[in-house]
């Protein structure tokens, strides 16, 4: 990883234009992949972004929320997530990045949130992988090196699955995540398996510029349906899985811990 050039995209908020994909492998196969955008938001830089273009905590036609995310109930983030490290003992003093979509005319809905946790020298110590579900619940899988050694780019992390996100696959196996790490491009993949294999591959990944008013009045022009689409596609994916006659599996109750490590 060039550190000095992450270094660089610390500094301030910035806009990822990419793509997500998913990919089913079994018991049918199934995948489908669309442009996306998101935020890449240093949390020490909140106050920055209505100079960028995205109002905070305001209404707006994209804007960003504190509400959104961490506790959910408008309290500030920084805090939060500092208070959650070091209860899980991860020694993450440095900046922490949101990587999150925005509001999109009044709306969000984020199937997952990637919060990279660095050091004082910029290092990702840790990456808090905040996951929804269409039930209205969340649930957070924290994810850092047993030794907490910094993470790398490519670095497998393991994780128990115990929360329910689709009504296609039961809550058991592992997730697999990979992260890449630079000042000019993001990937997030997370691959399901359970005791046979692989189910699901997913990513999402694009380019990161800086933001500014000129390219969000760009994506509010190319995703203004972005959120409430992000809905409508799982609703119809899930329809052709359901019309492929994959069982649907009934939700079970939340796991009672917030956070997994």
């Amino acid at each position: 990883m060039n550190m000095s050039a992450y270094e660089i995209h610390l500094a301030g908020p910035r806009i990822v234009r990419g793509r997500v994909m998913h990919r089913r492998l079994r018991p049918v196969p199934n995948e489908f992949s669309y442009p996306a955008f998101s935020l890449a938001i240093p949390l020490s830089k909140l106050a920055d972004l209505p100079s960028a273009g995205i109002p905070w905590n305001r209404s707006a036609l994209v804007s960003f929320h504190d509400r959104d995310h961490g506790p959910c109930d408008g309290g500030a983030l920084l805090p939060w997530i500092r208070a959650l490290l070091a209860a899980e003992g991860v020694a993450a003093d440095g900046e922490i990045v949101l990587f999150a979509f925005p509001r999109m005319l009044g709306y969000v809905f984020n199937p997952v949130s990637f919060w990279l946790c660095h050091d004082r020298e910029s290092r990702v110590c840790a990456v808090l992988c905040e996951v929804r579900n269409t039930f209205g619940e969340r649930h957070n899988y924290l994810l850092a090196h047993a030794d907490n050694r910094p993470l790398a780019s490519g670095d497998t992390l393991q994780a128990r699955k115990v929360f329910h996100v689709s009504p296609f696959c039961e809550v058991r196996g592992s997730y697999r995540f990979r992260f890449h790490f630079s000042a000019e491009r993001w990937l997030a993949r997370i691959d399901y398996d359970d005791e046979n294999g692989a189910v699901l591959q997913t990513s999402i990944s694009g380019a990161i510029a800086p933001l500014a008013p000129d390219a969000v009045r760009g994506v509010l022009w190319r995703y203004r349906w972005f959120t409430l689409g992000v809905i409508v596609r799982i609703h119809w994916q899930a329809t052709k899985l359901w019309l492929k006659r994959i069982p649907y599996i009934a939700k079970p109750a939340p796991p009672l811990q917030r956070t997994t490590r």
